[in-house]
């Protein structure tokens, strides 16, 4: 449901790239580097390795005609696109995701104590949880 709602509100975003020259349709590329962000990518070498792994499940309902960009072709159109539009549509998606949850969100977070393992006895680091 939210990936084709994805596509959708990205679908808006204006392609300026000269169109003779252009491989890969913009929505595959934005859509693969949302998602891959999404998956923890920090890099455009993230994205495009993510985009390798994946592309079984992305040709579900992308095109990706010329497959899966490489880290060149997402660093040079996303220098292209408008980021205050870019940013409208990704806000208009996440929107979406407010009124799904009828439970209030608990941030939870977790720490690992420094020194606090003994290799000796065999035990692990304690962890520690908190919400």
């Amino acid at each position: 449901m939210s990936v084709e709602k994805l596509v959708e509100h990205f679908s808006a975003l204006e392609d300026t790239r000269c169109a003779g020259k252009v491989d890969h349709r913009l929505i595959d590329i934005l859509v693969i580097a949302v998602c891959a962000v999404i998956a923890c990518a920090k890099s455009w070498d993230d994205i495009a390795l993510y985009g390798r792994n994946k592309v079984g499940w992305l040709r579900s309902f992308l095109t990706l005609a010329n497959g899966i960009p490489s880290h060149d072709t997402f660093r040079r159109v996303f220098m292209l696109i408008d980021p205050d539009a870019f940013e409208a549509c990704f806000s208009d998606w996440a929107r979406m995701f407010a009124g799904v949850f009828d439970r209030e969100v608990v941030a939870i977070d977790g720490k690992t104590l420094r020194r606090s393992f003994d290799r000796g006895r065999a035990q692990g680091p304690l962890h520690l949880v908190s919400a």
